[in-house]
């Protein structure tokens, strides 16, 4: 029997100083799986003092081992980290198929390698990262020497969403911990595992204790908001909605605290006529789809030049009727579930909305038919629409599920102006094979990143961050290390 049907029930505890503790209060809540709403194991709910427990934890392993290592010696226990995720690569998948349910092809071609890649690649930016100095004149001649030194920031609260758990939280915890910071995770309630099962990793490797830290917990009066506002934390990370991002940033304000969000999303696809048609469906497929549109950058807008609409659209429905939900380690699954019975009511909600305002349903719109135990879970249909004004709520509001609204447009104009509309602005696809229109057009569009005939193709030395209400701030590559790090200016006279 794999280890994601398994009916061992887990106790998720938090990971306080290099031990596994319980709750003050005692109070636990349920995790379960989203393929089959069994019950997973129960989640020991953080207070307050827990989050207090863990930033004495951080700040004295700041002021201890950890805090007087070099950049060297860091960076090689984060490479042995790394080895020893990939050491125990079959326990973070069967953790994170137990929490998200998607399919096991995608954690172990993707979302697993990469997190454990990000220690290495974090490791290797800050040991080639320079910073400037300078040889400043003075009146009597001799000159003086300015030069920058980086310095941890401190303590960092690092606030993780659900759809791609280790992934997503290794994005923010590896360059904290290069940069010589120590974490306090906060992970989705939702996610518990493999944030938990890293903090076995950071014990074996030789992580100094109190490094590395996870509460769990909700939100509001509970381990986030906790962890949000205490003044020991020295600076406040966050992946996930742009309403809570609001909520943080309140919080943070309180003791002047940095902040960097990457938030919510409406992301519009723009496929010209010219396009390699193959290549824009599949993407497509892949951007609306993928992790069963739980994806921050998943494609729920697609504007698609006339010429070639009513094409797309036949193609795409085809595709994405021939999607296959199923058991997450089955070889021949395609679709996973969405993440809670929660979120799925939310994004039936959308589905009945999308009706209610006119919407043609090409396909989709509402819950498949699945055999024995899967009946129980949180699946919905691949929905795709047309036929809505752009002021209807589906193609104003960030749905967070594996459905798109297609539209047709006329003109270059109309397509910026079209995929602009929004009060979000985090990424978008543009397909084309005119590249003199690809740089014109990506040049033109609110968001942080733009990809031309490709989607969700990363270099993370890279900036990635939002525009308008979905963040602030940038990550990957020197970009990470500006938020993780304080730049210190050293002026000698000579």
């Amino acid at each position: 029997m794999s280890s994601e049907r398994s009916t061992a029930v887990r106790d998720f505890r938090h990971f306080i100083g290099g031990e596994f503790i319980a709750s003050e209060s005692g109070r636990t809540f349920e995790k379960r799986r989203p393929t089959d709403n069994a019950l997973v194991g129960h989640i020991h709910e953080g207070g307050q003092a827990e989050v207090d427990a863990a930033v004495r934890a951080a700040r004295e392993a700041m002021q201890g081992p950890w805090g007087r290592m070099t950049v060297e010696q860091r960076t090689a226990l984060l490479y042995k980290v790394a080895d020893e995720i990939t050491r125990r690569f079959d326990d973070f998948v069967a953790a994170e198929m137990a929490d998200t349910g998607q399919p096991k092809s995608m954690m172990e071609h993707a979302f697993i390698p990469r997190g454990a890649a990000n220690f290495k690649i974090f490791a290797d930016v800050v040991k080639n990262v320079a910073t400037e100095s300078f040889q400043t004149p003075t009146p009597d001649g001799a000159g003086a020497l300015n030069y920058a030194i980086r310095v941890p920031k401190g303590v960092i609260g690092v606030i993780c969403p659900w759809n791609a758990p280790l992934l997503l939280m290794t994005w923010k915890v590896a360059p904290a911990l290069a940069c010589g910071n120590a974490v306090i995770v906060k992970p989705s309630e939702e996610t518990p595992g493999t944030a938990t099962l890293l903090g076995e990793v950071m014990n074996a490797v030789g992580i100094p204790k109190g490094v590395y830290n996870v509460v769990h917990g909700l939100g509001p009066n509970s381990a986030g908001e906790f962890l949000t506002r205490h003044s020991g934390v020295s600076a406040i990370t966050f992946t996930g909605e742009t309403r809570t991002g609001a909520a943080i940033m309140k919080a943070g304000a309180d003791g002047i605290r940095d902040v960097s969000f990457e938030l919510g999303g409406k992301n519009a696809g723009l496929v010209f006529a010219d396009c390699d048609f193959d290549a824009a469906i599949e993407g497509s497929m892949r951007s609306v789809f993928l992790n069963c549109g739980q994806v921050c950058l998943g494609t729920e807008r697609l504007y698609v030049e006339r010429p070639i609409f009513d094409r797309f659209v036949a193609t795409l429905k085809e595709r994405a009727e021939a999607l296959k939900p199923g058991h997450p380690e089955d070889r021949a699954t395609t679709l996973g579930p969405l993440i809670s019975q929660e979120h799925r009511q939310k994004v039936l909600s959308y589905y009945e909305k999308a009706r209610a305002e006119g919407a043609t349903v090409v396909t989709g719109g509402g819950i498949p038919e699945m055999s024995g135990d899967l009946g129980q879970g949180s699946w919905v249909q691949p929905t795709i629409w047309t036929g809505l004004p752009e002021t209807a709520s589906v193609v104003r509001e960030e749905i967070f599920g594996p459905c798109c609204h297609i539209t047709p447009f006329d003109s270059e104009d109309e397509a910026v102006r079209l995929a602009n509309d929004t009060q979000y602005g985090l990424s978008t696809a543009i397909w084309t094979r005119d590249l003199s229109r690809a740089h014109r057009v990506a040049a033109r569009i609110d968001v942080g990143i733009t990809w031309v005939n490709s989607w969700f193709l990363r270099d993370l030395r890279t900036p990635f961050g939002g525009s308008k209400q979905s963040g602030i701030g940038r990550e990957g590559g020197v970009h990470s290390l500006e938020f993780y790090t304080e730049l210190r200016n050293i002026c000698v006279k000579l």
